[in-house]
């Protein structure tokens, strides 16, 4: 998957950073894809285009029912999309199950 967003996030434990950082990269992923606010609100199923606006400001996030229609609207594998919205939304989970060497985690 293109990366337009480094997706090596530091190992950060600031929620409000995190989220913006997703915000950003989903930011990011829409823009290349040509959509609107409103069209991927409508894409996603989503009444209030103003909730993107709030995801993508870092002020929420995607909800995990929702995953793969966020996946499927930004054309993301789904599961590549979870993988990396967890960087950014639950980097201990993240850490704990992907990392590179076995190392744990203090």
């Amino acid at each position: 998957m293109e990366n337009e967003v480094s997706l090596r996030v530091e190992f950060e434990t600031d929620v409000a950073t995190l989220r913006r950082k997703a915000g950003q990269w989903l930011r990011l992923r829409r823009e290349k894809l040509g959509l609107s606010q409103r069209d991927l609100a409508r894409l996603v199923n989503i009444e209030y285009y103003t909730f993107i606006s709030q995801i993508e400001a870092g002020r929420g996030r995607v909800p995990s029912d929702r995953l793969i229609f966020w996946a499927r609207a930004l054309e993301i594998d789904p599961r590549e999309f979870a993988i990396t919205l967890m960087q950014f939304y639950d980097p201990h989970t993240h850490r704990l199950i992907f990392q590179e060497n076995n190392e744990l985690i203090d």
